[in-house]
């Protein structure tokens, strides 16, 4: 099996669970599949006049829990695997924080840093067309993911709105506050990463102050992640960005690197640390590893050379099933993906609630409410992997899984 095919990956997590749920051999194999698969080639003006096609996906996971939800992500090297894996990883997240979404993942093949603000407009707006017919609050809902943001929510909100005639703003998530977006939604899948690095480091018996993190990604799970973590009193000694890292084993001066980044954008001209690569920052001495950008970045060639104590999965995917056996091997304790950023989902929730309620919360309560969840979710993972002797990664997809086959069990056959 090739090591680095995500949605082979995400079978392979699937299938460990279940069986040590004894899940019956017909809901397996409903839940290692898809449950509809949209392919599209989306044609878009671009500002020279010309016209180039992009090949596009949107994947509907599973939706027995509710409503599919997921993200949108323009990417370069997108690939169905990628989006079916993503899609799966969405229904496990939603469940594992019990949250009633199933997932979803859609993703347009295109490199967004070589096109305009109106050719990006024109082609959200045209994918937004192509599958108007799943879009809706009680069936599919999405959200910013990988080059997308709240820009690319509005638009997909406003084209559905014309074709609808009317207003309708739980159509997505992760949109603009003027716009029926929540507070605290920008900050939920890094805020949510913070919580459960607490979390586990309390779990393992290890101090929070002084903690030495080393953040992979300086997006906005991984920038968001490193500052609040450094507000708990952990020491933020890596961050990197897709052209490599800085390194200042004393700690990196945060607020200065971020606001380095507001003006220049990169972290590569930035003075005041040492300069390393992505490959680098993975094998730093160092307590708390967030890898917080795309997936498959620690492999069987990595994992054994890893120093840090305990992983936190900022990103979906980062690490490859051949890898995670290294990882526990060694005694890393990895805090899987579908929970260490189910904050974002979590939060997307919250919107959703709201824009269905037509009532706002403030940012005091969204983070109030998104703690509960966060640290409820991360005791029952924890408290099933005591009791059965596994991994938070086996045990999360247990968690999850039990979940999602109770559900369908509950619902039937529909012959």
């Amino acid at each position: 099996m090739p090591e680095l095919n995500p949605f082979e990956s995400a079978q392979l997590q699937l299938d460990e669970a279940a069986a040590r749920l004894g899940l019956d051999q017909a809901t397996r194999a409903l839940l290692r599949c898809p449950m509809r698969e949209y392919r599209m080639m989306l044609p878009v003006k671009m500002d020279s006049g010309a016209v180039r096609v992009f090949p596009a996906h949107r994947v509907q996971y599973n939706w027995a829990r509710g409503p599919t939800r997921g993200g949108v992500r323009w990417h370069a090297d997108e690939t169905i695997d990628v989006v079916r894996a993503l899609a799966a990883w969405m229904t496990w997240k939603c469940a594992v924080v019990n949250v009633p979404f199933g997932g979803a993942k859609g993703g347009v093949i295109c490199d967004p840093t070589h096109m305009s603000a109106g050719e990006l407009e024109r082609l959200t707006r045209r994918y937004t067309a192509n599958i108007i017919e799943i879009l809706r609050p009680d069936s599919d809902v999405p959200a910013p993911d990988v080059n997308t943001n709240e820009r690319v929510m509005a638009w997909i909100m406003d084209t559905y709105s014309m074709h609808k005639r009317h207003t309708v703003t739980a159509v997505v998530t992760g949109k603009p506050i003027e716009m029926g977006g929540s507070h605290g939604r920008r900050e939920a899948t890094g805020r949510g990463c913070m919580i459960v690095t607490r979390e586990a480091l309390k779990k393992a018996g290890m101090p929070i102050e002084g903690t030495r993190v080393a953040v992979q990604g300086f997006g906005n799970v991984g920038s968001i992640s490193a500052t609040l973590m450094a507000r708990e009193g952990m020491k933020i000694v890596a961050v990197s960005d897709k052209d490599g890292g800085l390194y200042d084993p004393a700690g990196l001066d945060l607020p200065d690197v971020l606001e380095h980044v507001r003006q220049h954008r990169f972290l590569r001209t930035y003075t005041k640390a040492d300069h390393i690569t992505n490959a680098e920052l993975l094998l730093l001495d160092c307590d708390v590893l967030v890898p917080a950008a795309l997936e498959n970045v620690i492999t069987s060639k990595n994992a054994a050379d890893i120093k840090a104590k305990i992983i936190t999965e900022g990103a979906n995917g980062p690490t490859t099933a051949k890898a995670d056996a290294i990882l526990a091997e060694k005694g890393v304790h990895v805090v899987p993906d579908i929970l260490a950023n189910a904050g974002g989902v979590t939060v997307s929730y919250f919107e959703w609630v709201q824009d269905r309620g037509g009532y706002f919360w403030d940012e005091e309560m969204v983070n109030q409410r998104l703690e509960r969840i966060m640290v409820e979710s991360f005791a029952a993972v924890a408290d099933m992997a005591d009791k059965h002797g596994v991994t938070m990664r086996t045990a999360a997809y247990m968690v999850a899984i039990n979940r999602v086959a109770a559900v369908h069990r509950l619902r039937g056959m529909y012959a």
